[in-house]
């Protein structure tokens, strides 16, 4: 077999002939070289680096002792390493993952600073004295009053503990603020929630015109609370007392919370949820674990003053004397 003709550069100034067959005999014909040989130097500089990516015989591969797996797996690594978009990829999801890092980061820093700030609004008040954060210098005297007087006192008479059960089930439809500064009317109206007198209402006459041009809560709460009444008179047949029934549910003794962060305190608890169902399977209305949690706390049933509140060992030092 003769050798493939050599091809040589080509310069812009001159032209080179070589010898072809042409298709009517073997006369030699002399044709230039013109610009399509260039492509076809291209394709022999092509081919001439062909060998290098062309995959290689198992023969060849046992003879040099060359794992053929090895081979191929180290080329796809490496086209891999040299792919732009696997390396996008990658950069883009380590991107995310710094994004989604700093995110959570800058979130709870943001929480921290809240929290702080909350601390530090806690310490303007004029006696200097450290409150919850839910009650802040520009609060109502009266709301204000309630968390450092009431909330979180422990409530062992039978009135007073109807009364706070009634004003929670209200927060469905009234706020703290609103039942606070109607606090006189609702004892008015539901006779100082004394629970014996009120069961001996009647629906016509706690739904009367007389109360209800006095707004106080929707007929359905108004209900609730007179059918409460009658279910409290019951316990009180049953246990000696609505007292001694509730406190059984804590052992008599509060339960102390140590929140230090408005965060922490939850709205409801497993032992709201046990005692919404026995009073539910008694006959009470409106009595969710919600409402019944709110009443724990307001009642003293559980303390949950933060610990930086000063009210928070004020309620400590109460439930040891028993006062």
């Amino acid at each position: 077999m003769s050798a493939p003709p050599r091809v040589r550069s080509v310069e812009s100034s001159d032209r080179e002939f070589r010898s072809v067959l042409s298709p009517a005999g073997n006369k030699l014909q002399q044709k230039p070289l013109s610009k399509p040989v260039a492509d076809k130097t291209k394709n022999l500089t092509f081919t001439k680096k062909m060998p290098q990516c062309s995959p290689l015989s198992p023969s060849i591969l046992r003879r040099n002792g060359i794992s053929m797996t090895a081979s191929y797996s180290s080329d796809a690594s490496s086209s891999c390493e040299s792919s732009p978009l696997s390396v996008a990829s990658t950069s883009s999801g380590k991107r995310a993952l710094r994004r989604s890092g700093s995110l959570s980061s800058s979130s709870s820093l943001r929480r921290n600073l809240t929290e702080e700030r909350d601390e530090k609004a806690s310490d303007c008040f004029s006696d200097g004295r450290k409150r919850c954060a839910w009650i802040t210098p520009k609060s109502d005297q009266c709301y204000i009053a309630f968390h450092d007087e009431e909330w979180g006192v422990p409530v062992h008479d039978d009135k007073r503990l109807f009364e706070l059960l009634s004003l929670s089930g209200a927060l469905a439809e009234l706020s703290w603020k609103d039942i606070l500064s109607k606090r006189q009317l609702f004892r008015e109206v539901f006779m100082d929630f004394d629970p014996v007198a009120i069961s001996e209402l009647t629906n016509k006459k706690i739904t009367s015109s007389e109360i209800a041009t006095t707004t106080l809560l929707s007929e359905q709460k108004l209900r609730s609370i007179l059918e409460n009444a009658n279910q409290v008179c019951k316990i009180i047949v049953e246990f000696g007392s609505f007292d001694k029934y509730i406190w059984n549910f804590v052992n008599q003794k509060p339960t102390q919370s140590q929140f230090r962060y408005p965060r922490q305190v939850p709205v409801k608890t497993s032992k709201a949820d046990l005692i919404s169902k026995d009073l539910v399977r008694r006959g009470f209305r409106s009595v969710s674990p919600t409402v019944i949690y709110s009443f724990m706390q307001t009642a003293g049933l559980t303390n949950d003053h933060l610990t930086c509140c000063f009210r928070h060992h004020d309620c400590m030092t109460k439930d040891d004397t028993g006062n």
